[in-house]
């Protein structure tokens, strides 16, 4: 387990980072934190999430783990203009939706003498910033591992992802990674969006139901994350797309041709797939 005096700052103090902050201060650690946001670091120290907060990139200069919360062009171009600030040895760590594109870029300038263990932890909420952060996000959600062939680093990283009480954590490849969350992640997020666009709904705020609520819940979202996110897997996303219009198609020509049995043999199916997701 990573001791208490391990030094860790955590780049960009917004909604994860600020969470992470909020997580290991509870358990005694000692965070460091940088952004350019005033307003977040005073948040954060006001809260003792950090002892020192500062817009100045040198603060990772002392550290032994450096967490990312950056957005993925950010990150990749922070990294390329500060890694010179970074100690020999230490272990890097990110929050960010995608992998294969980030890394590609990243290995590709990355010193040998420090260690990137890239990580995805599936949990947020439909608000961005400091002032939002709450590390209780975390205990009902899912943490990624990309695999990597230094087991000590991955499990270091993995011993994070255990003292921020995180309820399972799970490891992939960077392209399996990439496929999943195009599906479970950001064709939901598409899904959401197209059906909040479809008219104007202002209107339905008065007599609207829970379903429609928790099935538009995230199309309350960050456009400029979200973007990155959509383009740097356009790929995968986009054969997710593929398929969900097929089985929307099919189950269009269900209701045109009055097909009982293959209507309630979809509906069985799908109960029976949430049903796995009520087990854990």
């Amino acid at each position: 387990m990573i001791s208490t005096d391990f030094k860790i700052t955590i780049v960009g103090l917004g909604l994860l980072g600020g969470s992470y902050a909020s997580g290991l201060a509870k358990k005694g650690y000692k965070v460091k934190a940088i952004d350019i946001n005033q307003e977040y670091l005073e948040h954060a120290l006001a809260n003792k999430w950090i002892v020192e907060g500062s817009d100045d990139p040198s603060l990772v200069s002392d550290a032994d783990l450096v967490i990312f919360c950056l957005y993925p062009n950010t990150l990749v171009k922070w990294l390329n203009s500060y890694q010179n600030l970074l100690k020999p040895n230490a272990l890097l760590t990110d929050v960010t939706g995608v992998k294969r594109s980030i890394m590609s870029k990243i290995n590709g300038f990355l010193r040998t003498d420090v260690k990137f263990i890239y990580s995805h932890p599936m949990a947020g909420k439909e608000v961005s910033g400091a002032l939002y952060s709450d590390s209780n996000i975390f205990k009902s959600a899912n943490f990624i591992v990309i695999k990597d062939e230094d087991i000590q680093a991955m499990q270091t990283i993995k011993d994070l992802a255990t003292i921020l009480e995180f309820k399972n954590i799970v490891e992939l490849d960077a392209k399996s990674h990439d496929e999943m969350i195009a599906f479970v992640s950001q064709l939901t997020h598409v899904i959401a969006v197209c059906l909040m666009n479809v008219s104007d709904n202002t209107h339905l705020k008065d007599y609207t139901g829970d379903s429609f609520r928790d099935l538009t819940r995230i199309a309350k979202i960050n456009e400029n994350l979200w973007y990155e996110l959509f383009m740097q897997n356009k790929d995968m996303l986009l054969k997710e797309i593929d398929a969900f219009t097929r089985q929307l198609d099919h189950f269009k020509e269900v209701i045109i041709n009055d097909d009982e049995e293959e209507m309630k043999r979809l509906f069985r199916q799908s109960s029976m797939r949430r049903k796995e997701f009520d087990k854990k």
